[in-house]
Parts: C-alpha cells; sequence; structure tokens
C-alpha cells in the first residue's frame, strides 16, 4: 500500500507545494519513506528520504522544487527493502527522462528484471518491483520510438499508449502509476483488474484546465479540484504540458476485481472510490456482520464492540 499524486499546472504556477499538500493528505498510505520530482520544459528536480512527508520535506528543499509539473509519493514497503535508496519516484534517464511513482505489488518482479537485462540490456539497481516496472516502461516507450528521428518531437500519444499496452503483457499483479515525462507531460494507467485505485480531478486556472491524478478522490476536495472520475481499470491517460489530455483503454481483457481492503482498511473513510463511498461501504459491512452475529449469539451476551485499528470505528458504529 503507497499513495502517488500527481500535477500538471498552467504554465508558471510551480506545482510542488500543491504536491506537497496532496502527500499531506496520502500519508495514512506509507509513513515509510516520500519523495517529490517536478519537471519544467528541460530539467527535472526530486527530493525523496525515509521519514514522513513533514520531515522529509523542509522548506529549503520546497524551493529547489520547480517545474509546472510534478509527481509525489508516499510509500509503505510491501517489497524491497526499508532503504532510501527505494523511495519513490524513480527515475530513469532513457528514453527522454521518465519519472514513476507506483502504488501495488508485482507478481513477477524476477522475469521482468531478467527480461530487462536480457533483452532490454537495463540493469536495476535496487530490488524495488517499482523500479522494475519504471525500466520496463521505459523501455517500452524506447521500443516505440526507435529508428524515428526527431528527438523529444518524435514521442506521440499512441507511443505511450503502445508502451503501456507491452507492459500490460508483461506485468502480472496489482499497479497505479503515475509518471512524469521531462519536457512532454504526465501519464497515468491502472492494472486491467482496477486492483488499486486512482482517480483523476481538474482546476480551472484563466484559459488553463490544471490537471490532478491521485490515489483517493479525497485529494481533490482538499487542493480544490473538481472530482472528476476514477481512472478506468486498463486506461491510461495522457496529460500533456499544454494541457491538452487523452485516454484510452490498452488491455483488450478487462475484469474489475478491486482489492476490498480499500474498503476495509486503506483508503480514508471521506473518499469515493468506484463510485462507492468508503465511509458507507464500512457502515454496510458492520451492518452485515451484525446480522452474521445476530444469528449465534443472543444480544445480552455482548458486552462491547471494540474497534481495531481505529479504521474499524465506522464499520463498529454500523454493528
Amino acid at each position: 500500500m503507497c499513495g502517488i499524486i500527481g500535477i500538471v499546472g498552467a504554465p508558471g504556477n510551480q506545482v510542488a507545494n500543491s504536491v506537497y499538500d496532496g502527500l499531506i493528505v496520502l500519508q495514512h498510505r506509507g509513513q515509510d519513506a516520500a519523495g517529490i520530482v517536478t519537471s519544467d520544459s528541460d530539467n527535472i528536480c526530486h527530493r525523496r528520504a525515509n521519514g514522513l512527508v513533514r520531515d522529509v520535506f523542509l522548506e529549503r528543499h520546497m524551493k529547489k522544487l520547480v517545474g509546472t509539473m510534478g509527481i509525489g509519493h508516499v510509500r509503505y514497503p510491501t517489497a524491497g527493502s526499508n532503504s532510501s535508496a527505494e523511495a519513490q519516484p524513480f527515475y530513469t534517464n532513457t528514453p527522454f527522462g521518465v519519472s514513476l511513482a507506483h502504488n501495488g505489488n508485482l507478481n513477477n518482479t524476477p522475469d521482468i528484471i531478467s527480461g530487462l537485462l536480457e533483452y532490454d540490456h537495463r540493469r536495476i539497481n535496487t530490488s524495488s518491483d517499482s523500479e522494475a516496472l519504471l525500466n520496463l516502461f521505459a523501455a517500452e516507450i524506447q521500443r516505440s520510438v526507435d529508428g524515428r528521428p526527431g528527438g523529444m518531437h518524435a514521442l506521440e500519444e499512441d507511443d505511450i499508449f503502445r508502451a503501456v499496452e507491452r507492459t500490460h503483457l508483461r506485468v502480472e499483479g496489482s499497479y497505479s502509476v503515475v509518471c512524469l515525462i521531462t519536457g512532454w507531460g504526465m501519464v497515468a494507467f491502472r492494472d486491467p483488474n482496477g486492483i488499486r485505485p486512482l482517480f483523476m480531478g481538474k482546476r480551472d486556472s484563466g484559459n488553463f484546465t490544471e490537471r490532478l491524478v491521485s490515489s483517493e478522490s479525497v485529494v481533490c476536495q482538499s487542493l480544490g479540484f473538481e472530482m472528476e472520475r476514477d481512472v478506468d481499470p486498463g486506461e491510461a491517460v495522457i496529460v500533456r504540458m499544454d494541457g491538452r489530455i487523452i485516454s484510452k483503454v490498452c488491455h483488450p481483457k478487462i475484469t474489475h476485481t478491486p482489492c476490498v481492503f480499500e474498503h476495509v482498511y486503506f483508503a480514508r473513510p471521506d473518499s469515493v472510490i468506484d463510485g462507492i463511498s468508503v465511509h458507507k461501504a464500512r457502515l454496510r459491512m458492520g451492518e452485515s456482520l451484525a446480522k452474521r452475529i445476530s444469528n449465534s449469539f443472543q444480544g445480552d451476551e455482548i458486552d462491547a464492540v471494540i474497534p481495531v485499528p481505529d479504521s474499524g470505528r465506522i464499520a463498529a458504529l454500523g454493528l
């Protein structure tokens, strides 16, 4: 379980503070490490380390995070190690400069790593499944544009969609992903089973529509973005630096099987995931449990209902 966020802002609007505020809202999804990458038309700036968001990013760090695009990540380590080297977002220079933040768990990481070395000539530096996913996606982008002249100008939206399609074919597991391509735009995509959540929002800034993607809808409300919709399972969404947005479902077989623990434990109760209120879902879970209990116990046999941990409080109220 991790939390991810990405923002494409209007020209001249620095997004680092908004990404920081979004990570504070998502802090419940990971307390091990945090990171932010920002980008302008030419460069990236980054800061990532172990610790809570408020401890990782001091004022001197925030001043250096310049750019109108940014992605962020809070980490709860379910794969790899606790090393600060595995704090996200990860970055690879080739091709074009790609940064990636990932929420989920891959089931075939050893196969991905060996394939990257054998076929794509890429070696990763950590045991993180997220770094393997970054290099796989980057390798597929490279494959999409190989042999075409024009450098960054040669990269088209269809190249990204093809890269996402082939990534789906090579990856097994859960992954909601947000990427920055330096000087080009932001890419967000979700696994074909929609296991981990990913939500979109928008905000008008003059003649420009700013875009946000995040693990939970509550980030939109907190940052003043209009809640738009969930990213569909298997869908890829591209937001260019000039504000253009295009999306496509990049998998031929979609089976929506979201993780029930998002509603049980992971998500904030004021979030809405795939159209379902987390708060209402937890109340209904408690009510359902009450019906089962009533078939086994008399009312005077129960002295107390105790929520453990605190995220169980709403279900306990329903019970």
